[in-house]
């Protein structure tokens, strides 16, 4: 393959504005058997990946049902999309029916040659501002790669945590994720396609849905904890409708280890750093 220059993609900016719709939010809440946070209240962690979410026409997407690569994103064609992991700095709730502002920049675009093949890595940093005030920040890694066999399991096997939650994620409750994200990718519905063309033995669960229940395990678990940083990372895919579980362990003061997976092996690892203390929204 021949080498293609990334470097004019680095550096690229885009600005989405949108509204923190109650009418979603209340989509959100049922997807994830949740109670609805109400106007002015403080979206729950996560649940902003359901929004600036621009639309694209039908014939504008791939085949895999992503937008098309070659605008905002580098052209990263026949290659399979994942959402690698995100490292996630919160400096003040979003708040329900707030008008918020996202800049996106492309941090870095990078190709690498493993045993699968070739890796295309992208990352891209997401700021929210609310109010004229930096809410959060996003940086995410995405990695296309060559069609090869998923990995379906790994010799980690799960630690044993002091709270853990079991998730069932049923075909309905990916579709509902996909819904409320805007989220056209294949993978995540469409059982011929996903077990055909990208060679799964079932439908893929969201990795940032993963994350998202990771973290809720662990706000659960500390009602009173507030959030500074959490990264996560995917180690393999977990499939529907295969049951697994989230935990963790406090490993340091204002530190916690995060996972998900089954008994096939770790599938999503993450770190969260926190404070004690009065709640403070989030």
């Amino acid at each position: 393959m021949t080498a293609f220059d990334f470097s004019a993609w680095i550096g690229r900016r885009q600005e989405c504005h949108d509204r923190i719709s109650f009418t979603l939010v209340k989509r959100i809440a049922a997807t994830l058997s949740e109670p609805a946070p109400k106007p002015d209240e403080p979206l729950p962690p996560l649940w902003h990946w359901a929004f600036f979410q621009e639309p694209v026409m039908a014939e504008q997407l791939g085949p895999d049902g992503h937008p098309a690569l070659g605008d905002f994103l580098p052209p990263a064609h026949n290659r399979n999309r994942m959402w690698a992991g995100s490292r996630i700095e919160f400096f003040q709730p979003l708040r329900v029916e707030a008008e918020v502002t996202c800049v996106s920049t492309i941090l870095n675009v990078e190709e690498k040659h493993g045993r699968t093949g070739s890796l295309l890595f992208v990352t891209v940093r997401h700021e929210y501002f609310q109010d004229g005030q930096r809410a959060l920040q996003d940086d995410q890694d995405i990695v296309y790669r060559e069609p090869t066999p998923p990995k379906l399991s790994t010799a980690d096997t799960l630690a044993q945590g002091q709270w853990q939650e079991q998730v069932e994620p049923s075909a309905t409750l990916l579709f509902r994720y996909s819904a409320v994200t805007f989220n056209g990718h294949r993978i995540h519905y469409d059982w011929p396609y996903v077990t055909e063309t990208e060679g799964y033995p079932g439908l893929v669960v969201h990795g940032p849905l993963i994350a998202t229940l990771n973290l809720r395990a662990f706000t659960r678990a500390h009602p009173d904890a507030r959030l500074h940083r959490f990264s996560f990372r995917g180690v393999r895919p977990l499939i529907s409708a295969q049951a697994f579980s989230v935990g963790g362990r406090v490993t340091q003061n204002g530190v916690a280890q995060v996972w998900a997976g089954n008994a096939a092996g770790v599938a999503q690892l993450g770190e969260i750093h926190f404070s004690e203390g009065t709640h403070h929204d989030q």
